[in-house]
């Protein structure tokens, strides 16, 4: 027998209203999507055809930019973009892409890109060599166009001036290639990877193998020239010397667009010495180590030893170890170093067989690992040597490690096997120059600046967390041993783990916590000047210096 319950219907045709309801719901919600879509496809054409259609409108005819541009439907677009992309965490199907790249080879086509820019909304990015190590000259979670400087690239070496005027799309290798092409006996302090754009690189403060001689890039430089906000070509004196100081050291693109900069050529000798000498725990690895952490800082400035340590094989077989390596450059003869070495070092066991005479730009090969006796037209090549994923981290180290901390530390190592750290000695000039000489404020005090690298060749973000977790847990066992409030950091070993800047009502706050890390006590001065030369933050990225929230 059949019941009727009279509640059945109502509950059959309210399951049939819920289920026209949803259906409609999900039609309407489908529309909206679709609308919404349509709307911003639509609004990013728009945009970007009013750009373009800007550009054009502003562009000299003398130097039409329309011959500089590459939108994503250009055959071109990919090669133009992926050239440059140093570090292969930033160029997957999933990173954000530009809406348009233009590839600068005048001074106008930078003004209009300002000038566009700011009338439409669309954020700039501004890769010299594309060597920032978080992409932030090339990436953006916002709509964005990235200015590439990479035509820039001019040089002109005055010997007799012992100067060089040299625009910021060349590279550190062309820089170090036209200077001895004109001199055997100059030379100029700055980075031993020859690929990195100058711009970037000296804005960021520049440090090198001759530091400890001749201080960084940044306190070789005496004239520059910048398209500001407003589209005005200034140098030093047109821009005054806060704008000046604060493009030395606390990075360019926080302050407008460096163009070109004046650097003082520095003396070197005709013949250096350079050495690569490894050891491992069981070849006595710690007593070197901890030695060497009492003398880098304090012998003869003219000698500069970096230790890099990282997770080898060790001699039984499964077993892993650390090794040590000690890359040195001493701008003196291979007789000299040794008597240097016998007496603040004589751990390291340093041989006549260990060391190579050369010149100063064969040894910038060298210390890139290019095999002795390559011709220094390899300072030309801009394709760079190791293209891989990569993350990086740094520190400052106030004082030298104990045997037993570094005896942890190598534990530490051995445990997460693919992280590895390099100590940079300070000391020298290094010591002498006052923290706000430049923005850069790692000056006395400094016995080394720490690098943590982690290298992987594994594609996908799962790969990337992994490696990048590895090496934020190094990080995390240091701080024992390196600098306290604040812990601090280097600019141009960009770190976003340090903090970002959303670039809105918090900004000054979000960027104090990255800004005193990167800049100390300077970090007040760099907010002052971006807030007089550029109130609206037109020039802004991830770690940028914010205006003053009043």
């Amino acid at each position: 027998m059949l019941y009727y319950h009279p509640n059945t219907h109502f509950a059959h045709k309210r399951k049939s209203q819920m289920g026209t309801s949803t259906s409609s719901t999900l039609s309407l919600l489908s529309i909206i999507l679709f609308l919404s879509l349509s709307w911003a496809a639509s609004a990013s054409d728009s945009i970007n055809g009013a750009f373009l259609q800007c550009l054009s409108t502003h562009s000299q005819s003398s130097h039409p930019i329309s011959a500089v541009l590459y939108t994503p439907d250009n055959s071109s677009y990919s090669s133009v973009l992926e050239t440059y992309i140093r570090n292969l965490r930033f160029n997957t199907s999933t990173t954000p892409k530009p809406r348009l790249i233009i590839t600068a080879t005048h001074e106008s086509h930078i003004q209009v890109a300002i000038i566009c820019s700011k009338k439409h909304g669309l954020q700039m990015k501004i890769r010299s060599g594309g060597h920032d190590y978080e992409g932030v000259s090339y990436v953006s979670e916002v709509p964005f166009f990235i200015l590439d400087m990479f035509n820039l690239r001019s040089i002109s070496v005055d010997i007799e001036d012992e100067t060089a005027w040299v625009q910021a799309g060349a590279t550190l290798g062309e820089i170090y290639y036209r200077i001895a092409e004109k001199s055997k006996t100059h030379g100029f302090p700055a980075g031993v990877c020859p690929t990195v754009g100058a711009g970037g690189y000296f804005s960021g403060g520049g440090y090198g193998n001759m530091m400890r001689k001749y201080g960084l890039s940044v306190d070789n430089i005496v004239d520059a020239v910048l398209v500001d906000v407003n589209g005005r070509i200034l140098n030093r004196k047109s821009m005054g010397e806060d704008l000046f100081w604060a493009i030395t050291g606390g990075g360019g693109a926080s302050y407008g667009v460096i163009v070109s900069y004046k650097i003082k050529l520095v003396k070197v000798p005709e013949t250096v010495t350079v050495f690569r000498v490894a050891r491992t725990l069981e070849q006595n690895a710690t007593d070197i180590v901890y030695q060497w952490q009492q003398v880098a800082d304090k012998v003869d400035d003219g000698l500069f030893i970096r230790l890099t340590m990282n997770v080898v094989n060790g001699s039984r077989s499964g077993e892993k170890t650390v090794r040590a390596t000690f890359l040195s450059l001493f701008l003196g003869s291979l007789d000299t170093l040794l008597n240097i070495m016998d007496a603040n070092l004589p751990e390291l066991g340093l041989q006549t067989s260990d060391c190579t005479e050369m010149s100063w730009a064969e040894s910038v090969l060298f210390w890139t690992n290019f095999t002795t006796g390559t011709p220094v037209e390899a300072l030309l090549d801009r394709n760079p040597q190791v293209h891989t994923h990569l993350k990086r981290k740094s520190d400052y180290l106030k004082k030298p490690i104990p045997k037993a901390g570094l005896e942890g530390i190598w534990k530490k190592m051995i445990e997460l096997q693919t992280p590895a750290m390099t100590f940079n000695p300070y000391g020298g000039k290094m010591a002498e120059i006052s923290p706000s000489a430049t923005p850069f404020p790692h000056r006395a005090g400094n016995l080394c600046k720490i690098q943590y690298a982690t290298n992987w060749d594994e594609d996908g973000s799962e790969a990337a967390e992994r490696y990048i977790n590895l090496t934020r847990q190094l990080y995390s066992y240091m701080t024992p041993f390196v600098s306290k409030s604040p812990r601090e950091a280097f600019l141009n070993y960009r770190d976003l783990d340090l903090g970002i800047n959303h670039n809105g009502k918090n900004s000054y706050l979000e960027g104090r916590v990255y800004g005193i890390k990167y800049f100390k006590k300077n970090f007040d001065r760099l907010v002052y000047i971006k807030t007089k030369v550029d109130p609206g933050n037109f020039f802004r990225n991830e770690q940028s210096i914010p205006t003053l929230p009043y």
